[in-house]
């Protein structure tokens, strides 16, 4: 797994979380209209309340997608661990190291 795709992933989740706000906020909004009846805004409504079902079914897709993209993600790097534990272990310390002289610094 490269660093792309760890971005890639890592895009997706913050997109799905965004999203979630958007459909909450615009779901407080339709709340907050409901009992306005004038033809425009009963047509807005309508629009919005489509749009959000769609968007709903969307997320719903990206969020699997997510997951199991995650699932891979850490089946490779098990997968990877076991096949190289002294490079992991190294790699590790070696981050563990940088990470403890960053800290020292402060």
């Amino acid at each position: 797994m490269n660093s792309v795709d760890t971005d890639t992933q890592a895009t997706k989740e913050r997109l799905v979380s965004d999203l979630q706000k958007v459909i909450a906020d615009a779901e407080e909004l339709m709340q907050a209209t409901a009992h306005q009846t004038e033809g425009k805004v009963v047509e807005l409504r309508e629009r919005i309340s489509e749009n959000l079902r769609n968007a709903r079914h969307k997320l719903v897709d990206v969020e699997i997608s997510v997951k199991e993209k995650t699932k891979e993600v850490a089946r490779a790097t098990d997968d990877y661990v076991h096949e190289h534990p002294w490079r992991a272990i190294g790699t590790a310390a070696g981050v563990g190291l940088v990470i403890g002289l960053l800290i020292g610094r402060r």
